[in-house]
């Protein structure tokens, strides 16, 4: 099951980072161009955050089957001092975690604005902090800390 999920988690992360960047490029154009917010914007927000959501779920289950997790849970203590492996079993859930809240809290609040200035306002702002965060716990090809390949084959 790891070397299907592993594969499908790496690939939707790409989804998830497009889908973001558009949506936070139309909301920023809405907002501080003051347009109107169209059945398509709408139909991004849903389809942005259903494709975090989606791979929010992969993740948790890949963290479920992870021998990299399973065994910083059976030697946290030893595993806390490992960068790699907390990164793995700590920060990368945690913060994941945060920014899915973020986003998540951010596209109800933007669906619940009477303005369409507001909708775009409230989108742009919490999108934007929901990918700064998940910027910041990608394990990168380029990072020295913690990395892994842009893109795994199944």
């Amino acid at each position: 099951m790891y070397n299907l999920i592993l594969p499908l988690h790496s690939l939707i992360r790409w989804l998830v980072l497009i889908s973001l960047l558009v949506a936070i490029f139309r909301s920023y154009q809405g907002w501080l161009g003051r347009k109107a917010y169209s059945k398509f914007d709408e139909n991004l927000r849903q389809s942005t955050v259903s494709i975090i959501h989606v791979q929010f779920v992969l993740g948790l289950w890949l963290y479920a089957v992870s021998p990299i997790t399973t065994w910083f849970i059976h030697h946290f203590s030893e595993g806390v001092r490992l960068r790699e492996i907390r990164f793995f079993g700590m920060e990368h859930i945690t913060m994941m975690f945060i920014a899915v809240a973020i986003i998540t809290v951010g596209s109800s609040k933007a669906k619940r604005q009477v303005t369409d200035r507001d909708k775009f306002r409230t989108q742009a702002i919490w999108l934007t902090i929901g990918l700064l965060v998940i910027l910041s716990s990608i394990p990168w090809a380029f990072s020295p800390l913690v990395h892994r390949p842009w893109l795994r084959g199944f």
